[in-house]
C-alpha cells in the first residue's frame, strides 16, 4: 500500500471518530453535479460519467445510512436538463433507471421519485414508479430521487395542485387568498410529511442552488465541495459532516 494510502486511511479514521452523532444531520440532500466534466476530463463520453455518477451514489447512500441519516434526497435530472440533447437526456434517464433497480434489489432503503413525472418518456417514468413502489414496505432510510425536477417547477405544482382542490371544495379564490397559510402550500410539496433537509452538498465547485428545493432549504446549511460528483471521496463526506456538526444552528433568530 503506497503511503499516500496509509496516510489517507489515518485521516479518514479521525475524521470519523471526531463526529458527534448528536449533531449530524437528520436529511441530507445532494446536487450531483460534474458528471459530464468528470468524463470529459478522461476523455470519455457522457454517458460514462452518468454511470459513474449513479455509482457514486450507491456509495454515498452506505454512507449516510451508517452514520444514521433517516433521508437522503438526491437531484439526479433538473428540468433544465430535460433541455439537453435527445441523445444526453435518454443517457441520463437509463442511468437514473438502472440505479434505482439496484438500490431497489438491495432491500434497504425506500425509494421515493421526487419531481413531475408528467415531463418524462411515460414508459422511464412509469419504470421508476414501480421500482419505487417496490420498496414501500421497506423500513430503512429514505432515498428521495429527483428526477424532472426544478424548485419552480414544485412550487407551482405545489399551487395548482391547492387551488384545484380548494375548487373542488366550493371555495372561491378570494376565500383561498384571505385563509391562504404557509402550511397550506408545504401540504402540496413534492416532499410532503418529510422534514426538510438539514444539509444540502454540491459537488464541482459550483455555490449555488439552481433551484433545488427552494422552499424546504430556507433553514438548511449548505456545504460546497470542488469534487466533480464521481470523484466525490468518503473523506470528503465525512469533511462535510464534520463542517455540519461544528455549526450552530440560529434559524433566523
Amino acid at each position: 500500500m503506497a503511503v499516500s494510502d496509509l496516510v489517507y486511511g489515518a485521516y479518514e479514521r479521525r475524521l470519523a471518530k471526531r463526529l458527534d452523532p448528536a449533531r449530524l444531520p437528520r436529511h441530507v440532500g445532494a446536487i450531483v453535479d460534474g458528471n459530464r466534466r468528470w468524463a470529459k476530463r478522461g476523455g470519455a463520453r457522457f454517458e460514462h460519467g452518468y454511470k459513474a455518477g449513479a455509482d457514486k451514489i450507491s456509495e454515498f447512500a452506505t454512507w449516510c445510512d451508517d452514520l444514521g441519516v433517516e433521508i437522503v434526497t438526491l437531484w439526479l435530472l433538473s428540468t433544465d436538463n430535460l433541455q439537453r440533447p435527445e441523445e444526453e437526456v435518454a443517457s441520463i434517464l437509463t442511468a437514473v433507471e438502472n440505479l434505482m433497480e439496484r438500490l431497489a434489489g438491495e432491500g434497504r432503503w425506500s425509494l421515493r421519485v421526487i419531481g413531475n413525472l408528467d415531463l418524462l418518456p411515460s414508459e422511464s417514468a412509469g419504470r421508476m414508479k414501480k421500482l419505487a413502489d417496490s420498496t414501500s414496505a421497506v423500513q430503512g432510510m429514505r432515498v428521495n430521487i429527483c428526477v424532472g425536477y426544478g424548485g419552480r417547477q414544485e412550487l407551482t405544482d405545489a399551487m395548482r395542485s391547492l387551488l384545484l382542490e380548494q375548487a373542488a371544495a366550493g371555495r372561491s379564490l378570494e376565500d383561498v387568498a384571505s385563509t391562504l397559510e404557509v402550511d397550506d402550500i408545504a401540504e402540496h410539496l413534492y416532499t410532503k410529511g418529510q422534514p426538510d433537509p438539514d444539509l444540502v452538498i454540491r459537488t464541482s465547485g459550483e455555490q449555488r442552488l439552481s433551484g433545488f428545493l427552494l422552499w424546504q432549504s430556507v433553514h438548511s446549511e449548505f456545504y460546497f465541495s470542488d469534487a466533480l460528483w464521481p470523484a466525490f471521496r468518503h473523506v470528503d463526506f465525512l469533511r462535510a459532516m464534520r463542517s455540519y456538526s461544528l455549526r450552530e444552528r440560529r434559524f433566523g433568530a
